[in-house]
Parts: structure tokens; sequence; C-alpha cells
């Protein structure tokens, strides 16, 4: 059977091994005093630095200058100790929506706010890669139907939600 035919055949029926990735995520709009405030974490794709986190995860917005947030982190770890990390999240140039930086890492990873309810109960956070992902809430506890919606928000974007971890809240 010639080669070409083989490579046609597996194109054809998509095994050639390339990846179809889903589109980048759409920001949505916020009003950042409307953000600002604690934020419980109720559920994440967990980037590395939160591999040690087992509960009580929060992050707390408060606005900056040039439309930036500044980031409070904190979380409890297995031996019942809170970790913390914060910095500055700035604003992509000439980004549509909430798009920010997050300056205080490196390299800076970008963070995006992908979900919001209209009333900011709760909110989907993730990167354009769709490897990190957020949901939060404004109560420790988000009811289960605002948890499907804040779901399918991330869902609709292309996020996987087969990993996605529960964050106990005490």
């Amino acid at each position: 059977m010639p080669r070409h035919f083989v490579f046609t055949l597996l194109a054809a029926l998509g095994l050639t091994g390339a990846v179809h990735a889903a589109p980048p995520p759409k920001a949505v709009d916020i009003d950042p005093a409307r953000y600002a405030g604690k934020w419980y974490e109720i559920a994440s794709l967990p980037t590395p630095l939160q591999r040690r986190c087992v509960g009580d995860a929060t992050v707390e917005y408060t606005v900056a200058p040039q439309g930036g947030l500044h980031i409070n982190n904190r979380c409890r770890t297995k031996n019942g100790d809170i970790a913390a990390m914060s910095g500055l999240a700035l604003p992509r140039e000439g980004a549509a929506g909430a798009q920010y930086r997050a300056e205080f890492l490196q390299p800076a990873p970008d963070y995006w706010i992908i979900g919001l309810d209209s009333e900011y109960r709760w909110a989907v956070v993730g990167g354009p890669d769709h490897k990190t992902l957020w949901i939060l809430s404004r109560t420790p506890q988000l009811p289960a139907d605002q948890f499907e919606q804040a779901r399918q928000a991330a869902r609709a974007q292309g996020y996987a939600l087969d990993e996605l971890r529960y964050t106990p809240q005490h």
C-alpha cells in the first residue's frame, strides 16, 4: 500500500497525532470594585503551587492602580499551617474582558476571569491554555444549582472537568 495513501487515511481518521486544542476562552467584563473582596475556592484544577493545600483556600482581591488587582491567596496545609502568597495581577494591554497576568509568579501566568454570576455570587477563573481553573464563591459553600452553572460556564469555554478537585471549606 503506498505510503501517501496510509498517511491520507490516517489524517482522514484524525489519527496523525495532531492535537485539536480548544480555542482560547473568552474573558468576561467585570466591575473591579464589585469583584474585590474575599472569595472561597470551591473547586480547582490545581497548580503545582497548590498541591500542598488541603482545604480552606481563599483569595482576596483589592483594586490596584491601572486596573490591576492585588491578590492574597491563603490555604490550609496538611499539618494545619496556613500558606499564603500575595502579589499583583496586571491587566493585559489591549485585551478584551478581565484578562490579567499574575506578575508575582515567574514566569507570570495568565489569569482570566471567564465566568461570573450576574450577582457576583460565583466566578470562574482560568488560564487560556485550559490547564488551570478555579471555581470561586462568595460563601464557603456554593448551592448545587449555582455550582452547576459555574461548571457549565467552564465547560462551555472548553475546560475538561474530569480532574476537577473539590476544596473542603470549614
